[in-house]
């Protein structure tokens, strides 16, 4: 499979002058160099869909940036769809999608609509093409009756909506997410969540998103690079993930008792409503087949499930191990 993205020992610092400590010290300043996102390199293939993440500060943003053209880094290289994004931004530009959740690249004071049009002379789109794309994500969208509404009127999460089309408009083969979910409601994430993983899915567009939301990861791809301090910690499927950082499974067990008292070493029962048990299974000390025997020779079970933990436990724990090394 082709490389759409290729990261070789990416660097960048800033610097900046702030005054020294002591009698004196704004009149000599003293230079300090911050290194954001410090000697990283991975190649992600077409079609991939994948996941930067990592506490504020990390260096998430700033690698989009640079993959973009919009920075150009302080040392090592990229090539994404073959391009060196800072040398050449406006070829890539014609090839990418671009969202940043905190700023728009619609024109707040006209109607959605008149923004599309504007968007297809800047990207030079055939007039037939373009109408059948914004017929399809409209539809998609449900974009039918904010088409002709000022941008700057449109709830977030509508927004947002419009601010994904405008990027699909010119059928980029590679889309770049900068928390495209931040400050949306339940409906509205979900709706672009799937959006996104069965547009990416059906045209084959490769997806690097950054966010804070674990459910944009588990729900949109299928690989996670997880960054701190500006370096990689960790780059793994999201499904090793779990595996990898979590030796636990959660097991839900719903019975005709209130509670349920299952006392073996490595379970651990979780807070929960009546008539529901969550235990939280070690699978290291404890076997799942054991832990559901012991159960059931309880009596009265109506029904068991067996989950992974939350991705935010996840992501906790890698943050603890990437500390602790």
């Amino acid at each position: 499979m082709s490389s759409a993205v290729s990261v070789q020992q990416l660097t960048k610092r800033y610097s900046f002058s702030r005054a020294a400590k002591g009698f004196g010290g704004a009149l000599a300043p003293e230079k300090v160099t911050i290194e954001a996102v410090c000697d990283i390199s991975f190649e992600i293939s077409a079609g991939e869909r994948v996941a930067i993440i990592g506490p504020n500060g990390a260096g998430k943003s700033t690698t989009l940036k640079m993959l973009c053209g919009i920075l150009e880094p302080s040392a090592g290289g990229a090539r994404v769809l073959g391009l060196v994004p800072w040398r050449e931004r406006k070829a890539l530009a014609y090839r990418i999608g671009v969202v940043f959740g905190q700023r728009s690249q619609l024109w707040g004071e006209l109607p959605a609509r008149e923004s599309f049009a504007l968007l297809r002379r800047v990207y030079d789109q055939d007039a037939a093409v373009f109408v059948r794309r914004l017929g399809e994500l409209s539809e998609r969208f449900g974009l039918a009756e904010l088409m002709d509404q000022p941008v700057h009127r449109l709830s977030l999460g509508q927004r947002m909506r419009c601010e994904i089309t405008a990027s699909l408009l010119h059928g980029p083969a590679l889309l770049f997410l900068d928390e495209p979910t931040i400050g949306l409601d339940v409906t509205a994430k979900a709706a672009i969540r799937d959006f996104i993983r069965e547009h990416a899915r059906d045209h084959g567009e490769t997806v690097l998103l950054t966010s804070h939301d674990t459910r944009d990861i588990e729900l949109v791809c299928d690989r996670v690079i997880v960054v701190d301090e500006g370096r990689i910690v960790v780059d793994q499927p999201t499904d090793q993930l779990r595996r990898t950082f979590l030796a636990r499974k959660l097991i839900i067990l719903r019975s005709q008792a209130p509670r349920l008292a299952i006392d073996m070493p490595g379970v651990v029962a979780r807070p929960s409503e009546p008539h529901t048990t969550v235990l939280e299974v070690d699978t290291r000390t404890a076997r799942i087949d054991q832990v559901i025997a012991e159960a059931l020779a309880l009596g009265g079970i109506d029904d068991i499930t067996i989950e992974d933990p939350p991705m935010e436990e996840v992501v906790r724990e890698i943050y603890a191990v990437a500390r602790r090394r």
